[in-house]
């Protein structure tokens, strides 16, 4: 007999073929139309497209730019996640809204903000030519336009556990005598260990990924200031079809390894709890 909450068989059967369709149609087509794109002439010319020196710099440049804004983020995360977790502070709603700022604003907008700040005519831009800054249409601008987008993963990630943890282990451990960041290196770090992980791989995914910022403060210097996203645009434009493609099967690669990494990551936490 069914239970007063339970859905008919036929609706949870249609529930599910709905849910498949929608992840063949929007997901599964559009990667195995991309590596099949980037295979149609053979491995040789895919090969070839990525052996290029612009397909190698846009790569190293992508790899740098994650390297560098992922940490970042990482500390300013766990710093805003511990700070509105933990305590309680005046302006503590301002800073929870300013962190899902990135997520509210377009990426291309956050771009041309960085333009007009520190561009050739931007309020900072006269000043930075005199001393011989260079940010927009370099690795600075890249980096900082990265940070903003991407910053909201890690810190997301982690404020709903900390806030479910509560304050009781810290405050236990301040009674015995631990400083602050004794408490935070023996309590707090290693009770949110696998969501900073998994906030990480998020947040070096989008890294990766993102165009609309970067597109707009990188300047399209092509073997210079193209991201790999950049670098599958120029090579599309320009009809290069093979080429374009193989570079987007190669950021596809990458999504599979973080989603994988993910995906392992929490398999291996909810182990760890069902152990506990």
């Amino acid at each position: 007999m069914r239970g007063p909450t339970e859905e008919p068989a036929w609706l949870r059967r249609l529930l599910c073929l709905l849910a498949a369709a929608v992840l063949v149609v929007f997901f599964l087509l559009p990667l195995a139309a991309v590596f099949t794109e980037a295979l149609r002439r053979g491995l040789a010319p895919a090969l070839a497209a990525l052996a290029d020196p612009d397909a190698l710099a846009a790569l190293r440049l992508t790899l740098l730019v994650a390297a560098i804004a992922v940490p970042v983020n990482t500390v300013g995360g766990i710093a805003a996640a511990w700070a509105i977790a933990k305590f309680e502070f005046r302006g503590k709603r301002l800073l929870t809204t300013l962190i899902d700022l990135p997520f509210s604003v377009s990426p291309v907008i956050s771009g041309l903000v960085y333009v007009l700040l520190f561009g050739a005519q931007g309020w900072f831009g006269p000043w930075l030519q005199r001393h011989g800054i260079e940010i927009i249409f370099a690795l600075p601008g890249l980096v900082l336009a990265t940070i903003f987008v991407t910053f909201p993963f890690v810190a997301r990630t982690l404020i709903p556990l900390m806030q479910a943890q509560g304050r009781a282990e810290e405050e236990a451990a301040a009674t015995l005598g631990s400083s602050g960041w004794q408490s935070f290196r023996r309590v707090t770090l290693p009770n949110i260990r696998w969501a900073l992980l998994s906030g990480v791989l998020l947040c070096n995914a989008r890294a990766m990924g993102e165009f609309g910022a970067v597109s707009v403060v990188s300047g399209h210097v092509r073997g210079e200031t193209n991201t790999l996203p950049l670098h599958v645009e120029i090579l599309y434009n320009e009809y290069q079809f093979v080429g374009a493609f193989a570079v987007a099967a190669l950021l596809a690669l990458l999504a599979l390894v973080t989603l994988g990494a993910k995906a392992l990551l929490e398999r291996l936490t909810g182990r760890k709890l069902a152990g506990a």
